[in-house]
C-alpha cells in the first residue's frame, strides 16, 4: 500500500566534459570517439548502442536529434569506463564465475535459437552480452562498496517525513493487493517466464490452469508459479504482483473478477477463473481499508525507508560519478568535432533497425535482467 515510486534507472545527467581543452591535439586513431585515461571508447562501440535505442521507434530521428543521442549514449560510455576503471583500481572487477552465473540467467527463459534471435535482433553477439555482463556487475561491486553501502537512514529521519508527508498516508478508499497468474488459449510471442510455458490452446490453457491450481492447493508458492508459468508478460516477472488496485479502479474491471475480489480475505487463492482472454488464478495479497495509516505501522515505517534510501542513492551515486571523473583524465573527440564543424559532423546513420529487439530497463542498480540479453550500456 504506502510505496513510493522509485526510479527503474538512475539517469547521470553529467555534461559532456571537453577534458583536455587546452590540449587539441587530434583522436588516437578514426574510430576512437573518446578516451579515459588514454582507454579508447570507439565509435563502433557508440554506434552499436545507439542503434538500440531506436529500437521500436516508429520514425527515423533527424540528423541533429541523432547525433544528440549520439553523444548521450557516448557520455553513459565514458562513465561506465571510468568506473570499471576504477573498480579495477580497487580489485572489484566481476569473476568468470560472477559472469556466467548471470550469462545462464540471462538465458534461461529462451530456447537456443530463440536466444539467439534476441541477441542477432539487438546487433549483439555472445561475447558482446559477455562483456556487458562483466562490465555491469563490475560497477554494481563497486557502488555497493563505495555508495551503497554508507548509505544510513535514522529513525529521526523516517519520523520527519512522516511529519512532513502526513497526507500521503491517509488511505481514502479501500484498496486490494492481488497477485495473479495468467493463461491464455493461444501463442503469444511477448510471454516470457521462466520455464518459457506457453499454452498453444484453450484444451492446453485449461488443462495448465488446473494443474496449476492442485500445486497451489499442495502447498506450493504462489508467486514462484507465476514467475515459472504466468503467461501476462507484465506481472509473471513479478511474482503476479499487481499492486495496489483501489475500489474505484477495480470497480472499471470484468464483473466476475470484481465480485470475486470483493468475496476474498487476505492470503486466499482463487478458482480457476474463465475470462474473454483466457484463465486467472487470483490471489488476495492484502486488503487496506480506509484511515489513516499512524508511523507505528511497520508498512509505514518500511515504505519511508524505502523511499529515503532511494533518494539518497540516487544522489549519492551521481556525486561518486562526478567526483570519480573529476579525477579522471576524459577527452570526449566527439563533441569536439561537434564544435568544430558547428554541429554538422560525423554523419550520424538515422535510420533504426528493421527488427525491434525488446528493450531491456536497466534497474536502479547497473544490472542485466534475467529473460532478456542487455541491449544498451548500463546507466550507474
Amino acid at each position: 500500500m504506502f510505496r513510493f515510486r522509485r526510479s527503474i534507472a538512475v539517469l547521470w545527467l553529467a555534461p559532456v566534459f571537453l577534458a583536455g581543452a587546452c590540449n587539441r591535439g587530434a583522436a588516437p586513431g578514426p574510430g576512437v570517439w573518446a578516451t579515459v585515461n588514454d582507454q579508447p571508447v570507439s565509435r563502433e562501440e557508440t554506434e552499436k548502442y545507439y542503434r538500440t535505442r531506436l529500437m521500436g521507434q516508429s520514425g527515423a530521428p533527424s540528423q541533429d536529434e541523432a547525433l544528440s543521442l549520439t553523444l548521450s549514449v557516448l557520455d553513459e560510455l565514458i562513465n561506465n569506463e571510468i568506473l570499471i576503471q576504477r573498480a579495477r583500481q580497487m580489485g572489484l572487477e566481476a569473476t568468470d564465475g560472477e559472469v556466467e552465473d548471470r550469462f545462464t540467467e540471462s538465458k534461461s527463459p529462451f530456447t537456443e535459437d530463440e536466444f539467439q534471435r534476441q541477441l542477432d535482433e539487438g546487433g549483439m553477439t555472445v561475447d558482446d552480452l559477455r562483456r556487458n555482463i562483466r562490465r555491469q556487475l563490475t560497477i554494481q561491486k563497486l557502488l555497493n562498496r563505495e555508495v551503497l553501502a554508507k548509505i544510513s537512514i535514522t529513525d529521526q529521519d523516517v519520523t520527519a517525513f512522516y511529519n512532513q508527508n502526513r497526507a500521503q498516508f491517509n488511505v481514502t478508499e479501500t484498496q486490494y493487493r492481488i497477485a495473479q497468474i495468467v493463461v491464455s488459449p493461444g501463442r503469444d510471442p511477448q510471454v516470457r517466464n521462466r520455464k518459457n510455458d506457453d499454452a498453444a490452446s484453450d484444451v492446453e490453457a485449461r488443462r495448465k490452469s488446473a494443474a496449476l491450481l492442485q500445486q497451489l492447493r499442495d502447498g506450493a508458492d504462489f508467486g514462484t508459479l507465476a514467475m515459472d508459468y504466468s503467461e501476462d508478460p507484465v506481472s509473471a516477472a513479478s511474482g503476479g504482483d499487481l499492486g495496489f488496485i483501489p475500489e474505484s479502479a477495480l470497480a472499471q474491471t470484468d464483473a466476475t473478477l470484481r465480485r470475486l475480489v470483493a468475496g476474498m480475505i487476505p492470503g486466499q487463492v482463487s478458482e480457476v477463473v474463465r475470462l474473454a482472454d483466457g484463465y486467472r488464478i487470483l490471489r488476495l495479497v492484502a486488503k487496506e481499508v480506509p484511515g489513516q495509516r499512524e508511523l507505528a505501522n511497520p508498512q509505514v515505517q518500511q515504505s519511508i525507508r524505502d523511499t529515503l534510501r532511494s533518494r539518497k542513492e540516487q544522489l549519492m551515486r551521481a556525486a561518486y560519478l562526478l567526483a570519480t571523473r573529476d579525477q579522471t583524465r576524459v577527452v570526449n573527440y566527439l563533441a569536439r568535432q561537434v564544435l568544430e564543424s558547428a554541429g554538422k559532423l560525423p554523419e550520424i546513420k538515422v535510420q533504426p533497425p528493421a527488427a525491434a529487439a525488446p528493450a531491456v530497463a536497466p534497474t536502479a542498480a547497473p544490472n542485466v535482467p534475467a529473460g532478456a540479453p542487455p541491449a544498451a550500456p548500463s546507466q550507474p
